[in-house]
């Protein structure tokens, strides 16, 4: 047998030798002359594969490889330099042999290390190669050699990535992060809420935010896992307010501001006309169905007639990126008035539940709805208006200071209008930033709508793993489940009614009406943040008196009612807008304008310049 190294000398042998020698990697072979005495091949490191063509005969050599025996007659010596030179003609030992020209001392070494070759050749990639048309089970086992490829190789890079996170989790925040802790609990949250929800869109072709109310929903109520539990309610509360933050500039900077001035009739009537006709229609039926009081009814009514901008919205982003809808602005319809339609349930249920506990003025909490509308829009504006001008367009990091304007300008909104104790003001002073911004900044925002974009894809598992997360089944009993589906279902019926007479003015198709009824249908966001509050407040009160016992069942039947109004809504409605969007909604034929890709929505306010920019990045990204 026989070794070479950049040291030393490996005799090769065979009855009779020709002159072709081949590389399979590089070939830097050097013919001096027209004899066959000698070639020379340069060798650029100690890796490299050589294929030695002698007659009939191949053999592929590497730097430390082991030779046949038999072969006799060619000569190969690599020196110094790097360079190989085969000597045809000679005449060796039988079995190949090997003469070192370095120092003894590495011998160990070199035999450690052509050990290890040949105990992982079996194991590797590179030795073992996938032959034509293999069959599944060689497939399968190529998989799993090494270097880690393939899915093997991606799913083993996660892993580590998650393993590694944690770790770094646990060495910052100690006990927190381990199991029981709130940060081990959101953490494994996130990552079982974005694995279903890759499962769910490429197995089932379903919107991914399914598998991620599903992922929310089994660490709550599967007594075995348990984990969700340990999530603070304060935490989940303020990443929820986040998260909608982020869907809301998203929708804010893609409103096509042409649309909503020809829509905005239909816009109002979207707005309050089924949330008030189904709130109406579910408090009474609570009344006589459930005994509840009509403070409580409409308390009722108000939560579960609430839209989700949460599901609605990226539904919505998806199927404005590929065009549908656009051309009537469909989207801007919905988007516009799933905020109106927010401020006014959030607005109408806190009225209501000040009735219920008679805390504060009743004439302030009539005036707070209006109060809230006044208030988000001048914010909006003004602060929309300033990012016109700040930062300074000069600046290098523009896009990346424009973003973070805007994103803190939407958290101040949102948690600056609870801390002031007027909720609804927030979700359309941040729409309404986002809006006003983009009017300024024309196709400049669609760099901005790219960086919220990076932002939503890291809250959007974070966003339904909590909305999931808030769906208890100990919550759910026989009776209250049977009256509540019977409620929910009387007022989706008028809502639907009442989704398709609004619109009738708009010159929409009977197909892009009945998109908008399915548009209209998922609750989620609005649920699971007021379905608490009233058992919350009645555990902050203290349970006293029978009537305090009466209204502490009440709140665990809303709360209940609430919880059905998500787990039978929220994953049909986004199955529904998904899959018959593309089917019901006209695409946009010709090419969409720069404003419509901000945030993957929108048309805005376009000029010609505007329109070829559009049309030559469209000719490549679509």
């Amino acid at each position: 047998m026989g070794l070479f190294s950049k040291r030393g000398s490996l005799n090769l042998s065979k009855a009779e030798a020709s002159n072709q020698v081949h590389d399979q990697i590089d070939p830097k072979f050097e013919k001096p002359d027209n004899q066959l005495d000698t070639w020379t091949y340069s060798v650029e490191d100690d890796t490299v594969e050589t294929e030695l063509s002698f007659g009939n005969s191949h053999r592929v050599v590497q730097d430390g490889d082991e030779d046949p025996p038999g072969w006799s007659g060619v000569t190969a010596s690599m020196d110094d330099a790097g360079s190989m030179n085969f000597i045809p003609g000679i005449a060796t030992d039988p079995k190949g042999g090997v003469t070192d020209f370095g120092d003894s001392s590495k011998g160990c070494c070199a035999k450690c290390r052509y050990s290890c070759k040949v105990a992982f050749r079996p194991c590797t990639t590179k030795h073992n190669p996938l032959p034509h048309n293999p069959s599944r089970w060689k497939r399968f086992k190529f998989a799993f050699l090494c270097p880690p490829h393939g899915i093997v190789g991606r799913t083993l890079t996660c892993l580590i990535l998650v393993l590694l996170l944690w770790a770094v989790l646990f060495t910052i925040t100690g006990a927190e992060a381990l199991p029981g802790g709130n940060l081990f609990g959101l953490y494994v949250l996130i990552i079982s809420s974005i694995v279903l929800g890759l499962l769910v869109n490429k197995i089932l072709r379903l919107p991914a935010l399914l598998g991620m109310l599903a992922a929310g929903f089994i660490l709550k109520n599967v007594k075995a896992i348990d984990i969700a539990n340990d999530i603070s309610r304060e935490w989940a509360s303020a990443l929820r307010s986040i998260a909608l933050v982020v869907i809301l500039l998203r929708a804010g900077l893609g409103i096509d501001a042409k649309a909503l001035r020809r829509l905005s009739l239909v816009c109002l009537r979207l707005s309050f006309v089924p949330s008030i006709l189904e709130a109406v229609i579910i408090a009474v039926a609570s009344h006589f169905l459930i005994d509840f009081p009509w403070e409580w009814a409409f308390m009722l009514g108000f939560v579960l007639a609430a839209v989700s901008p949460a599901v609605v919205v990226p539904c919505l982003l998806v199927l404005q990126k590929g065009g549908y809808g656009a051309k009537k602005g469909i989207p801007t319809l919905a988007i516009a008035s799933c905020s109106l339609d927010n401020v006014l349930c959030i607005s109408a249920f806190g009225v209501a539940m000040g009735i219920s506990f008679s805390s504060g003025s009743l004439v302030l909490k009539i005036l707070q709805g209006p109060l809230e509308v006044l208030i988000g829009v001048c914010f909006g504006v003004v602060a929309g208006a300033l990012l016109w001008f700040i930062p300074s367009k000069d600046l290098k990091t523009l896009t990346q200071l424009r973003f973070l304007f805007l994103f803190c300008g939407g958290l101040f909104a949102v948690f600056g209008s609870t801390a002031a104790s007027y909720p609804g003001a927030g979700a359309l002073g941040c729409l309404t930033l986002a809006f006003m911004a983009a009017l300024g900044w024309k196709d400049e925002k669609v760099a901005v709508g790219k960086l919220i974009g990076v932002v939503w894809w890291l809250f959007e598992p974070i966003l339904f793993g909590l909305i999931g997360a808030e769906v208890a089944l100990e919550y759910l009993d026989g009776e209250t489940v049977g009256l509540g589906i019977a409620t929910l279902v009387l007022g989706l019926v008028i809502r639907i009614a009442a989704t398709w007479l609004s619109v009738l003015g708009a010159k929409f198709t009977n197909r892009e009406k009945l998109f908008m009824v399915f548009a209209w249908f998922p609750k989620a966001t609005v649920q699971a943040a007021l379905g608490p509050l009233a058992l919350d407040e009645i555990i902050k009160q203290g349970i006293v008196t029978e009537a305090d016992e009466a209204n502490e069942i009440r709140g665990i039947q809303l709360l209940t009612i609430a919880v059905l109004s998500i787990l039978i809504t929220a994953p049909i409605g986004a199955i529904l807008v998904t899959l018959c969007g593309p089917k019901l909604l006209e695409k946009e034929t010709r090419p969409l304008t720069v404003s419509q890709q901000a945030g993957e929505l929108g048309a805005g306010p376009g000029d010609e310049r505007e329109e070829l920019v559009a049309r030559q990045r469209l000719s490549t990204e679509y």
